[in-house]
């Protein structure tokens, strides 16, 4: 997987976090020389550039949606001061936090959305096994994605990360990314969540979702994090097709065990095709 790829899943799913180009590249897996120029090739933009952007396009979101506290989003976006983020926010998109936040709107302003990872598929893919996955309880946080926002996951799974030790009832260390409640305009419920004994102590902002028994094939994702799309491509667009299976009207979902580093994003996952018998 290319360092860009792997410093865009980084960011994306370290947003809210101190980042340093150092931890970038060394994430990646090579020199700040070298990230400064893969990164700049690969997106037209400097690693800086791109993360301030993605910041204050975050903020602006919050603003627009009524946001009261606009030093909290000054330091959630790492800077110092209200002072420090206005100057930024005005430098950047030509209006104050303020004047954002009061107008409600984001037609005006260009927004950097988050870049979307490599989704073209593999020349090979290990063999799947097939299991029948026992019924589940997954609560977490979930989101609304259409085919073109799904980059916007790695940042969902930065928050559930912040939340789950408030998720009650949790039943062991496995993690669930599930895939549900598609439509045919190509959007889908994403959840990333855990298993849970019951709903019934749910807190209003978890969602949820019942996976029913069902046959699965199960595919292990051996790369680092930021090649999933790839893979999951080359399953439901090469694998699928050629195997002569048909994909059950059910969730699918990525399996992540304790092998799994959400920092570095390495250890591998699993991921789970629900197969008509």
């Amino acid at each position: 997987m290319n360092p860009a790829q792997k410093a865009l899943w980084f960011i994306e799913s370290h947003l809210a976090e101190e980042l340093s180009l150092d931890e970038i590249a060394g994430v990646a897996g090579i020199s700040r020389f070298h990230m400064v120029r893969s990164f700049a090739a690969a997106t037209g933009l400097s690693v800086i550039r791109y993360v301030r952007a993605r910041r204050l396009s975050e903020a602006a979101r919050a603003l627009a949606n009524g946001a009261p506290d606009i030093l909290t989003l000054a330091l959630e976006a790492d800077y110092g001061s209200h002072e420090a983020f206005t100057r930024a926010f005005r430098d950047h998109f030509g209006l104050t936090p303020e004047a954002v936040r009061n107008s409600t709107r984001l037609d005006t302003l260009k927004l950097q959305e988050p870049i979307t990872m490599d989704s073209t598929l593999l020349d090979n893919i290990e063999a799947p096994r097939f299991q029948t996955a026992k019924p589940l309880l997954v609560a977490g946080l979930g989101e609304r994605y259409s085919c073109e926002s799904g980059a916007g996951i790695p940042g969902q799974w930065q928050r559930f990360h912040r939340s789950v030790a408030d998720i009650p009832g949790r039943i062991g260390n496995v993690a669930y990314g599930v895939c549900c409640n598609g439509d045919d305009a190509g959007n889908f419920d994403y959840i990333a969540g855990v298993e849970v004994s019951d709903f019934s102590d749910l807190r209003r902002e978890f969602s949820t979702v019942r996976i029913p028994e069902q046959r699965y094939a199960v595919f292990t994702h051996r790369d680092h994090i930021s090649g999933i799309r790839r893979t999951v491509n080359t399953i439901w667009n090469k694998w699928l097709p050629e195997s002569g299976l048909k994909a059950a009207d059910a969730p699918s979902f990525e399996r992540y065990d304790e092998k799994f580093d959400p920092v570095t994003g390495k250890g591998g996952l699993e991921i789970w095709v629900p197969i008509k018998d």
